[in-house]
């Protein structure tokens, strides 16, 4: 999907890691169990992120089950089952339809389209379930498309509102807990939407697409500022987890929270050097 909330894997203990791919075969499994195969092609560690918090908020009873799958055939994992994880695969599949008709809007991407096309009918039946739920998030994201076929490039405004869809997605409950899980899940997907523009600047400005990062681009201290944002967004995201009575797997949490949602700013910034000193 977006790829941008992995572990920083050389500051992982070995059992955290181990702990972080059961979690993701877990994921794996519950979007094959429930979406069948189209589903489990969504399959994305920014949802593992979500299913791993929500499962150290709230404790439940965690099954662990040992199988093998079509993609690791010669060896058999560990896996693990809960609700969460049901709900972290469901909610997987919705931003990945709506990221493919985002993908069709703006660049034309027939496979995307296509792929989309594909998912409608696990969609539906996710539209009915999560009814309120799903008509926010539409809601929000027409909002979004309007400012950005306008042009208009205000960051707070169109980051903002991709962070009300992610605080969408962080709530599964009504209880003492959804205030906090939605203002973290706002910044977090400032921080993924901000850094998706970030990336993606160059080729946007090339194809003439939309990106809230247009204006700024070409200005001296870009990176600097740029930089400067992310930073805000990820540390009041992660100011607020840090109120959150969580214990299992708070090291992995941590560690993505602190290292490795910034795995790929790095991989950019550097590409972004090298091709400033080709000759």
């Amino acid at each position: 999907m977006f790829g941008y909330i992995v572990v920083h894997r050389p500051e992982l203990k070995v059992k955290e890691y181990e702990a972080y791919q059961a979690a993701y075969c877990g994921l794996c499994s519950s979007l094959r169990r429930r979406h069948g195969w189209l589903g489990q092609m969504t399959l994305s560690y920014d949802m593992t992120f979500l299913a791993l918090l929500l499962t150290g908020l709230y404790e439940p009873k965690t099954r662990i089950c040992i199988r093998g799958c079509l993609a690791h055939p010669g060896r058999r994992h560990a896996c693990r089952e809960n609700p969460y994880y049901d709900y972290a695969a469901d909610m997987n599949v919705l931003l990945t339809y709506y990221k493919c008709l985002d993908d069709w809007q703006d660049e034309r991407k027939f496979v995307r389209l296509l792929y989309g096309c594909l998912l409608k009918s696990r969609v539906r039946k996710l539209q009915k379930q999560y009814g309120k739920k799903t008509a926010k998030i539409e809601t929000l994201l027409k909002k979004l498309r309007r400012l950005e076929e306008k042009k208009i490039c205000d960051v707070d405004k169109t980051a903002g509102l991709f962070g009300e869809i992610m605080a969408e997605l962080f709530v599964c409950r009504e209880d003492a807990w959804e205030p906090r899980l939605r203002r973290m899940g706002f910044f977090f997907g400032k921080f993924i939407y901000l850094m998706d523009a970030y990336e993606d600047v160059e080729e946007d400005l090339k194809k003439g697409n939309y990106n809230a990062f247009s204006d700024w681009y070409g200005q001296d201290d870009f990176d600097k500022e740029c930089s400067g944002v992310l930073k805000m967004m990820m540390a009041e995201s992660s100011r607020v987890f840090e109120t959150l009575p969580v214990l299992k797997d708070a090291g992995i949490l941590r560690n993505i929270l602190y290292a490795g949602v910034w795995t790929r700013y790095r991989q950019v910034r550097q590409r972004r050097k090298e091709n400033r000193e080709k000759p």
